[in-house]
């Protein structure tokens, strides 16, 4: 406390995820903070149940209940100052059920946890590197939202080139200050879209600060008048932009246990079933890593965008990349998922079916070469929310490790938001038959 009034610190904002990833919080009066860190702060448990549009999503445990409370106790272990709000620190948040004392059911940091507790059973521990894109939108005089700075041919590049106002200096600045690992950014394939890397950790810390990086670089575009969105293809005339997880899994000791100089590819035997497993379990991993209506317009062939269940040495055109380095960087590389990817399910479902693939002890397939997206060699994935969703429901070996309670509310959640958008006339549609019907 004493610190942190030294510091200029008079508010702290306590934050955790919901459901889909966003950001839920309050603000904490300093001299409040040690009751909240005694007593918690209560909320609505129907918070996990809240679509973006408002709407409170029957799942079991929220309306039916009464809109009971989740419990919120700040972790201080996370806090730090924010550096674009003078006076603020913020820090993530334990959730839990007052009734039980258990962790909330819905809460995906604690679904994570238990994850990687299952892995630490079976003696790895994965360490994550995220990849995450997004765009950059200026408002529209004639209403809406365009990109800002739409040039073409502008994909791995820096400066004004790119980025007139330089945006993505300011905003590497504050994402570095604010403690989270970046690493470096550049601009992407379309104008408007920029990519920061993360360093690799944790699994954990690496959800920890994708979570805490998707809700800065959002707040930092709405202090300049924009929109930030990890929407995954929010234009028809430009790609998707995508949630890169690189994976690797340390053993007791801190050594990779994808490496082995004599395996074939130079990969263990654990790296290789790691692969085998995520390809078994992708069609389910798709409802979690591309987890919106929006996400499968990301889909297609020359977008660099799996929609093939397939791994490549080296290649990008490939759902599961295995990187050139060997040795201590010895990893693959999943490009399944897009930017709207809540990081704590997505690096879940993703360990989860590499754990599932070290225990079965299955060799994946040859891997793909030259140029994929071929369907004559590779099986394809879900091309919609709804057989995503299937999917995952019918993988019980997956939900079984990701447990009964998350997986029953995520999918009723989610399929209120395919019957909202099945019953939602589209301007497509109105483009489409107005005139001539």
């Amino acid at each position: 406390m004493d610190r942190l009034a030294a510091d200029g610190i008079d508010v702290v904002r306590v934050t955790y995820p919901d459901l889909i990833g966003t950001d839920r919080a309050r603000e904490v009066l300093l001299e409040e903070l040690p009751r909240a860190c005694e007593h918690g702060l209560a909320f609505c448990r129907a918070v996990y149940h809240t679509s973006p549009q408002g709407d409170v999503v029957p799942v079991s445990g929220g309306l039916d209940a009464g809109l009971p409370d989740i419990c919120v106790r700040p972790d201080l272990d996370t806090l730090v100052p924010l550096p674009w709000e003078p006076g603020v620190a913020v820090c993530l948040a334990e959730v839990v059920d007052p009734a039980t004392g258990a962790p909330a059911t819905e809460s995906p940091r604690d679904l994570l946890r238990a994850v990687l507790a299952r892995c630490t059973e079976h003696g790895l521990r994965p360490v994550v590197g995220p990849e995450l894109e997004y765009f950059l939108c200026d408002p529209d005089p004639s209403g809406g939202w365009r990109r800002y700075a739409p040039d073409p041919g502008v994909v791995y590049t820096a400066g004004l080139r790119a980025d007139p106002d330089n945006h993505l200096l300011r905003t590497l600045r504050h994402v570095r200050d604010l403690r989270i690992g970046a690493i470096s950014g550049n601009h992407e394939f379309d104008g408007g879209q920029i990519e920061i890397n993360l360093a690799h950790s944790d699994a954990v810390s690496a959800a920890d600060r994708s979570f805490r990086f998707k809700a800065a670089i959002k707040e930092l575009a709405r202090k300049e008048g924009r929109l930030a969105t990890f929407m995954a293809k929010p234009f028809n005339d430009a790609g998707g932009s995508g949630f890169h997880l690189h994976l690797s899994c340390d053993d007791t000791e801190g050594r990779n246990t994808f490496d082995d100089p004599s395996g074939p590819y130079g990969l263990s035997a654990t790296a290789r079933h790691a692969v085998a497993g995520i390809l078994a379990h992708a069609p389910a991993l798709a409802a979690l890593l591309n987890p919106t209506v929006n996400s499968y317009k990301r889909f297609g062939p020359d977008t660099l965008a799996p929609w093939l269940i397939d791994w490549g040495l080296d290649n990008r055109s490939a759902m599961v990349r295995i990187p050139p380095e060997r040795g201590s960087g010895a990893r693959l590389e999943l490009r399944l998922g897009d930017a709207s990817a809540n990081p704590y399910l997505a690096i879940a479902g993703t360990t989860a079916a590499a754990l599932l693939g070290v225990l079965a002890g299955e060799e994946p397939p040859a891997p793909l070469e030259g140029y994929g997206y071929d369907t004559a060699r590779s099986a394809v994935l879900p091309q919609n929310l709804s057989a995503a969703l299937d999917a995952l429901e019918a993988d019980t070996a997956l939900t079984d490790v990701l447990g009964k309670g998350f997986t029953t509310s995520f999918l009723t959640y989610k399929r209120d938001e395919v019957e909202r958008f099945h019953r939602h006339v589209t301007d497509w549609e109105f483009t489409e038959y107005a005139y001539h019907l």
